[in-house]
């Protein structure tokens, strides 16, 4: 009999810098957040370090005090007793070895590499930790691409410090190896970088185009109708997907458990048919490149008639999550689609009591909002009622005659229109039919009748 193999905790500390202009509630946010990320990675954080500072210090992030307080920490030295005798009573160096700082901010090449040599330690800012989670979860060619693309991004400009550290290997040679004349082995990795990012912008655009044709020819064939899930990360979107659809999709309580598009029907289905795709999740302080990168996984959300914008009701930070995500949907062009806020996971929220009055509030604050929780069928159905609503408050109804002849199309008409009667006589079946201007003109089209 095998024993069961447990994998070893990996340990890490935060290391935070709270300048004035950040108030208390947002920094508590943030570094809240940056666990739960360290937590998707698979790091324990024992403990979080805190300095209040006018500003960055250029050199490596932290004061001088600061790093010592955090080497001797991550080296349970004996002197650590002085500055915090609890935090050291919370480690225990034969078992917990920490193996990362993870700092909340995005830090220079140079601030990173002379915290490490101060520290001990590896250090990763918070792109970093974003890039990482990405590199791991990401499952699709375009997602893949995408990660690449902004890995390489963010390394380029950290090449002149690995440099530093290489030696004289880093510096001009004249051409040897395939370099050029006088060009460092820096400037070739580079150059090695330039080229690769090039190449798959490429496939990128090819990978886009070939999506495109696909949806395009779906939505000819189906006459569907698109719905995309939008928010920030864990606030429920893929749960919500998964009830609304019917569907085995990925569910887990870590951000970004999901980076690749998703695309279900709507269940149960309705007329005109309508598709639901869940999308990669918001978080503050997103890299710009990483939003960038990751537009194409984004463009179901520019592609769809309604976005379904899933808030985490039970989050004290919900506000300022719900601006993130405006903030990001503005940014790729995808803030002029018609939106439905989806106050989730109101079932988070303390007793029924609570419950009631955070409804009260979010409804007297945002008006046309749903309050739900994606874990109750009777909510999962009026959201379901609603969202088809919206669809069909355009349908027309009309009258299309199908030959005896031609009786291979009864089922389309069955699946784009909704019927509301059927007669016939000894020339074919005459349909009274509710549906789109588009999906009624197609079937015109193939019938050969005129309106």
């Amino acid at each position: 009999m095998q024993k069961e193999v447990q994998e070893k905790p990996r340990y890490a500390v935060v290391a935070a810098v709270q300048l004035p202009s950040v108030s208390d509630v947002e920094f508590d946010a943030s570094l809240a957040e940056l666990r739960e990320l360290a937590k998707t990675l698979g790091f324990e954080v024992v403990h979080t370090f805190v300095q209040k500072r006018a500003g960055f210090d250029t050199t490596a992030y932290l004061g001088v005090g600061k790093r010592q307080e955090i080497r001797a920490y991550v080296n349970n030295e004996d002197e650590f007793a002085e500055l915090d005798e609890h935090a050291r009573a919370t480690l225990n160096a034969e078992f917990r070895d920490i193996e990362v700082i993870l700092v909340d901010h995005e830090i220079s090449p140079s601030q990173a590499r002379n915290l490490e040599k101060e520290a001990g330690c590896e250090v990763m800012d918070r792109t970093m930790v974003i890039l990482e989670i990405f590199h791991r979860n990401a499952r699709s060619r375009a997602a893949k691409a995408q990660v690449e693309i902004a890995r390489l991004g963010y390394m380029a400009p950290r090449l002149r410090e690995a440099a530093k550290l290489a030696g004289p290997q880093g510096r001009q040679r004249s051409g040897v190896g395939g370099r050029g004349a006088g060009e460092s082995g820096t400037e070739l990795d580079k150059r090695k970088i330039r080229d690769r990012i090039a190449e798959l912008q490429l496939e990128i655009v090819a990978m886009d185009a070939e999506r495109q044709t696909q949806r395009s020819r779906r939505q000819e064939r189906q006459g569907l109708a698109g719905v995309a899930l939008v928010g920030y990360t864990n606030a429920g979107k893929s749960t919500l997907m998964r009830a609304l659809t019917g569907s085995e999709v990925l569910v887990a309580n870590k951000l970004f458990a999901t980076l690749d598009t998703t695309v279900r029907t709507l269940y149960p289905e309705s007329v005109p048919r309508v598709l639901v795709s869940d999308t990669v999740g918001f978080i503050k302080n997103l890299p710009h490149g990483l939003v960038a990168s990751f537009k194409s996984t984004l463009d179901e959300a520019l592609d769809a008639s309604l976005l379904l914008h899933v808030i985490d009701a039970s989050d004290p930070g919900f506000e300022r999550q719900l601006e993130v995500t405006d903030s990001v949907l503005a940014e790729i062009g995808a803030d002029v689609v018609p939106r439905l806020r989806i106050f989730n996971k109101i079932d988070h929220v303390g007793d029924a009591e609570a419950q009631a009055e955070q409804e009260a509030a979010l409804h007297a604050k945002y008006p046309d909002c749903v309050v739900m929780s994606a874990r109750r069928p009777d909510d999962v159905a009026k959201l379901h009622k609603k969202i088809v609503a919206f669809f069909q408050k355009d349908l027309i109804e009309d009258e299309l005659f199908l030959p005896w002849s031609a009786q291979q199309l009864r089922g389309e008409i069955y699946s784009t229109c909704e019927v509301l009667g059927e007669r016939a006589d000894g020339e074919g079946a005459f349909f009274r039919v509710r549906g789109g201007q588009e999906a009624l003109a197609a079937l015109r089209g193939k019938l050969g009748q005129t309106e």
